[in-house]
């Protein structure tokens, strides 16, 4: 009984650690790259006269949203913030957005955009 309550606590203590350094701490996380963590320098709304909001597929934790999010902040121009409660990416542009190549840089993530 104590081996299965141990046992427990550790692999929750593991998730609890990997979705704070932004590591997907799932276990269908499979086949998922980490992307290499992106800081937006500039972050001044009106730089950006351009926005879009996509709808992501695949992500399971909050470590998964920051995959997306460093991927799509990878390119150049854009600012984007990915909320894994409701699977949405918004994005700023400072150039008009070409939406396959955001789409390109979700699934390269090992993510998809869900389509309307």
């Amino acid at each position: 009984m104590l081996a299965v309550i141990a046992g427990g606590l550790f692999f929750g203590f593991r998730r609890i650690v990997a979705s704070t350094h932004g590591t997907c701490c799932c276990g269908d996380g499979a086949g998922r790259k980490k992307v290499k963590r992106v800081a937006v320098a500039d972050t001044d709304v009106s730089h950006y006269p351009y926005s879009d909001e996509l709808l992501i597929g695949g992500m399971s934790c909050g470590g998964c949203a920051q995959n997306v999010t460093n991927a799509l902040n990878a390119l150049d121009g854009i600012w984007a913030t990915v909320t894994y409660t409701d699977h949405t990416a918004c994005i700023r542009s400072k150039n008009p957005i070409d939406r396959e190549v955001l789409e390109a840089a979700v699934r390269d993530a090992g993510y998809y955009v869900i389509k309307p």
